[in-house]
């Protein structure tokens, strides 16, 4: 999965340009830059929300929803809404077992939660992971290639301001750490040369 070195730093430049980055975040793109060293660049340069793009767009899909799963449910903290709790239950099924009918109950409980909230992109990212848009009984449409990665974009952006935004930076710099593990753990790079 890693690639070689050269490969992996050239999808710097591929990754930033489908997580559609910020002008700011793109003007400090370049193809040598390691992935991970590029993350680090643009939380140095406090581009969090890019650096959270950037992190969701590269990662697999189930490992991408974890980590929207992980940081909006630490962001609705020990006794959430019934509607955040049921979302981020059903969320957290999918994942366990990413099955259609868990796929569809994640959207489903997502919608009640509310798309503007972190545990309802949460499910809608889960939603979005595979399987077809349509009705069951409907022909199939596939989601487009990056709408779960955008999904978990909100879900962990929404994660990190919809409390206390005063203290969103320290929310991204958590949350991006653990987004960063993940890719370590599933060795989406090679590591930097």
């Amino acid at each position: 999965m890693g690639g070689t070195p050269a490969q992996t730093k050239s999808r710097t430049v591929a990754i930033s340009t489908v997580a559609e980055l910020g002008e700011e975040a793109m003007a400090q793109v370049r193809p040598e830059l390691h992935p991970l060293d590029f993350v680090a660049l643009l939380m140095e340069k406090a581009l969090f929300p890019d650096a959270v793009r950037f992190i969701a767009h590269a990662l697999p899909r189930r490992e991408a929803v974890w980590w929207a799963w992980v940081c909006a449910r630490r962001s609705a903290g020990e006794n959430p809404p019934a509607k955040i709790k049921a979302s981020l239950d059903a969320t957290e099924k999918w994942i366990a077992q990413p099955s259609e009918d868990n796929r569809r109950m994640a959207m489903a409980t997502a919608e009640k939660a509310e798309l503007g909230t972190a545990a309802g992109c949460a499910g809608l990212a889960a939603f979005f992971s595979a399987g077809s848009l349509a009705p069951p009984e409907a022909p199939a449409v596939p989601p487009g290639e990056f709408l779960a990665a955008k999904a978990v974009s909100g879900a962990v952006i929404f994660a990190a301001v919809a409390k206390e935004p005063e203290k969103a930076p320290e929310r991204f710099r958590s949350f991006v750490a653990q987004g960063v593990e993940v890719t370590n753990r599933v060795k989406l790079w090679e590591p930097r040369s």
